[in-house]
């Protein structure tokens, strides 16, 4: 019998996948850079609105082959939101009970997606706090700890088998420039940019990865200077992306150059987005873009033309009262008006 249901399980989420079409790469216009491409690899159009639809998917179908989930497992994980809502998803196709360990802080709206689709959120007061909170939770429920944090790098087939690798090289096959230059990515467990730089090197693309990271985010010091034991006194104010310590599943080695953001920077650039695409992403989408945009114009000053793709992680309907609601900012991150000039003057 658990054999069986672990069967359907699988089967129940390969079909839900069959029902989801691939999602969108989207070429954005900057004439101020004559050829040189911007693609932004729209995740936000997955049946739970982000990129971390791929993970939760891929963390089930890793728990169901391993034995850690069975009928009636408690699923718990430590998110900021977006993965939580994508698990949350997932719990519920296959009717098992979810909770979702969370800084107080994390957006309302991905709250209340997560009880919409029958989780329950466990609040901490600091995002270094969730780690613990999760496995203290999975013992008293006798549940399993899903540990985006670890897993990630492992539980999606790198190799191929339509990962989002895969997807952004077979849709450039008709661009102007269909091997990307640069790909860019921002790192919140570090599984994406681990599927990203292992295909490129598997596939034998030239095409350079280049990771992202905001303010208060402890992975771009460790990728400098190697010391896995490195700490932050602080949560990243971007949700989704950065971490306060370094996570497993963050893999330095396939990665080819990392960039820091400010984080006003980050809020400028989805400012200065939503004027080009006629709406609203999340902050790391913002995080993303800065980044493409430093390389174009590295590119631009070299008299190099070709591709950047980056990836719109989740639409901004989420942060409407953080984010986009100019007094949050103005509190929590300060003034933009320094970035908001830089693009300004592209």
């Amino acid at each position: 019998m658990p054999r069986h249901w672990v069967k359907q399980a699988i089967s129940e989420i390969e079909a839900d996948f069959q029902r989801s079409a691939d999602t969108h790469l989207i070429r954005v216009c900057l004439p101020q850079f004559p050829g040189i491409y911007l693609y932004l690899k729209d995740e936000s159009t997955h049946p739970t609105g982000s990129l971390k639809h791929r993970l939760a998917r891929s963390l089930f179908l890793y728990g169901l082959s391993n034995g850690w989930i069975k009928q009636n497992t408690t699923i718990i994980e430590s998110s900021s939101g977006s993965t939580a809502v994508s698990e949350a998803y997932f719990a519920r196709l296959l009717g098992l009970p979810f909770v979702a360990v969370m800084p107080s802080c994390t957006a309302k709206r991905k709250v209340e997606q997560i009880e919409f689709y029958g989780g329950r959120c466990h609040f901490v007061d600091h995002a270094a706090q969730i780690y613990q909170a999760s496995e203290r939770l999975a013992k008293e429920l006798n549940g399993h700890y899903m540990d985006q944090f670890t897993y990630a790098e492992r539980a999606t087939d790198w190799r191929g088998n339509n990962n989002i690798a895969d997807s952004i090289f077979r849709q450039m096959e008709r661009e102007p420039s269909p091997i990307p230059d640069y790909i860019v990515m921002s790192a919140g467990t570090g599984g994406t940019s681990a599927t990203l730089g292992r295909y490129i090197r598997y596939q034998g693309y030239d095409t350079k990865l280049v990771v992202v990271d905001p303010e208060h985010s402890i992975f771009y010091d460790y990728y400098r200077c190697g010391d896995k034991t490195l700490t932050g006194r602080c949560g990243s104010r971007i949700e989704g992306i950065g971490r306060p310590r370094v996570e497993p599943s963050f893999i330095p080695d396939v990665i080819d150059e990392m960039i820091q953001v400010p984080d006003a920077a980050s809020i400028a650039t989805i400012q200065w987005l939503e004027k080009i695409l006629g709406r609203k992403t999340g902050a790391s989408t913002g995080t993303n873009v800065w980044g493409a945009l430093q390389l174009a114009k590295r590119m631009r000053q070299n008299g190099e033309t070709g591709s950047i793709v980056t990836l719109l992680c989740d639409s901004g309907e989420r942060y409407l009262d953080t984010y986009y609601d100019e007094q949050w900012v103005k509190a929590n991150i300060g003034e933009l008006g320094q970035y908001q000039a830089v693009l300004a003057n592209l």
